[in-house]
């Protein structure tokens, strides 16, 4: 016997844009007793299908007008989605309204349209929904008694309930808020479309609609007394954090995937083989070498004591042999890498615990995205920093001008600054991190860090590079630098001091690259 909750299905309305899987369930409907509902296109798909439908208009007795601008928004089709039953019979009664128990709609595809270079704005504005929308919050709203369904993906799930004897309460009650996302996320596009055609010329527009999807709930956020949950946009691909494979490993948690993130970021900074180890945020340990397994030993000679439960990134497949060597080792908590070479995997399952992810490259270095940070009671965003070096490329400004090697370490040193939280110092020998402070108030004490984690690592910093995030506002940085055996520095600079620091530099034989380009990281 149906469950009590179940509302049968003996009328569907069917109106898509998307047509995946749209002939499989109006069979399936149809063979289950469902009278077929649909408009124009739709109704002319599943003819084809050699399925019986009757158009909205023979419901309505209306025509569509205006070259299909108004086909379903009419009281017959808006108050068999409404209806309540018992309590609104006598309405439906006198005016002819039967009830429609299941609505199947998806949206035009503005946002995919507007994205077109050559989409003129009429032709985009024409891409906008009306009647669709207004279908799905009313099915929506009525989840009581009408099922309503934007995804595909769902269809099997409400045939099944069809046959079954009708849809059940939680099924339409999930469905429903699915459908006022999917209508939300279309008006945010909406949204963001016509702010770009009132002010072309600015990225952030007066409105910010954010229309994500939850990729997982987390069992707490940066503290287990936190709550947190795990989202990720629309269309988020394979390139994507958000769209990375897991292949094996206990949950990820808030602070694995923020720590992966900033790891697999860096990671893809690198031209050639690299690995970057992040601990807590900031990378710990990161080198460019001739294989992923030459990277990874020289990151690791960084600081063996902060990569102890790191987060390691490989800008390319890794290999068995590396993957045992990381495992023997030391203890990891992510592993993220674009792919994984023959045995790899096989040879990562002998420590269960290690979450192993796959990612692809990130498109353009993360050009056309956006960082988004809270703040009390709003948003900060901005652009993803994509860039390394200005329009212009880095120029001496000392006596003496880098040599081939240094200025090598140097753009190596710059792009790992570039990944550390601020005030950042980073020092470099042979593609490899000798050395790295972050976070400090003081940019003084990140460089006296530094050569601390070198000497404690037991790192020749002779002839070292040197690269800091921002600018030095006094000589010590140089002198500290200088001391602990750098010989070559790149900075932004821009300080009122620059003429002191460009002299320490000087008096100590050191080469100097000014980039105009800062890279703080918070």
């Amino acid at each position: 016997m149906p469950s009590p909750d179940r509302i049968p299905v003996r009328r569907a309305l069917l109106s898509v844009s998307d047509k995946t899987g749209l002939a499989e369930l109006a069979a399936g409907l149809a063979a289950a007793g469902v009278e077929l509902i649909s408009t124009g296109g739709t109704a002319a798909a599943l003819r084809a299908a050699g399925l019986a439908v009757r158009e909205v208009r023979e419901l309505t007795g209306f025509p569509e007008i205006m070259g299909g601008r108004v086909k379903t928004l009419h009281p017959v089709v808006h108050g068999g989605l409404l209806g309540r039953g018992e309590e609104d019979a006598e309405a439906a009664a006198e005016h002819g309204i039967a009830p429609i128990e299941l609505l199947v709609v998806n949206l035009y595809p503005f946002a995919r349209a507007a994205a077109r270079p050559d989409c003129a704005p009429d032709e985009a504005v024409e891409q906008i929904d009306v009647g669709g929308p207004a279908m799905l919050r009313a099915a929506a709203k009525n989840h009581a008694r009408c099922c309503p369904v934007v995804d595909p993906a769902d269809y099997p799930r409400v045939l099944a309930a069809a046959r079954a004897g009708g849809t059940g309460a939680a099924l339409r009650l999930e469905l429903a808020a699915k459908a006022f996302a999917h209508t939300a996320a279309y008006d945010a596009d909406i949204v963001r479309y016509l702010d770009g055609l009132r002010d072309p010329g600015t990225r952030f527009g007066p409105h910010l609609r954010l229309a994500l999807d939850r990729a997982a709930p987390l069992r707490y956020g940066e503290n287990p007394h936190q709550r947190a949950a795990f989202y990720r946009y629309p269309g988020a691909g394979a390139d994507t954090l958000a769209g990375a494979a897991m292949h094996q490993g206990r949950e990820l948690s808030f602070n694995n995937l923020a720590d992966a993130d900033a790891a697999w970021e860096c990671a893809h900074a690198f031209a050639e083989p690299a690995c970057v180890i992040v601990k807590h945020a900031n990378p710990c340990g990161a080198a460019e070498a001739a294989s992923p397994a030459a990277a990874y030993d020289a990151a690791y000679a960084t600081d063996p004591t902060s990569a102890f439960g790191g987060i390691l990134a490989f800008n390319r497949p890794l290999d068995a042999d590396t993957a045992r060597a990381i495992l023997e080792r030391q203890f990891v908590e992510v592993l993220i890498a674009p792919g994984y070479g023959d045995g790899a995997l096989e040879a990562l399952a002998a420590k269960p615990g290690v979450r192993v992810l796959s990612a692809a490259p990130p498109a353009a270095a993360g050009a056309g995205c956006a960082r988004v940070h809270s703040v009390s009671g709003g948003l900060l965003v901005q652009e993803s920093d994509h860039a390394l070096l200005g329009a212009e490329p880095p120029r001496a400004v000392t006596a003496r001008a880098p040599s081939a090697a240094e200025a090598r370490d140097l753009r190596f040193a710059w792009t790992v600054a570039k990944y550390v939280k601020s005030n950042a110092i980073v020092y470099a020998r042979d593609r490899r991190t000798a050395g790295i402070g972050a976070g400090q108030a003081s940019r003084i004490h990140s460089a006296r860090i530094a050569a601390l984690k070198a000497a404690e690592a037991g790192l020749e910093l002779a002839g070292a590079a040197m690269a800091s995030d921002a600018f030095f506002p006094f000589r010590d940085g140089i002198d500290a630098a200088h001391d602990a055996g750098v010989t070559a520095v790149i900075q932004p600079g821009g300080s009122r001091n620059d003429a002191e620091v460009i002299a320490a530099a000087d008096e100590h034989g050191m080469a100097m690259l000014f980039t105009g380009m800062r890279h703080f990281r918070h």
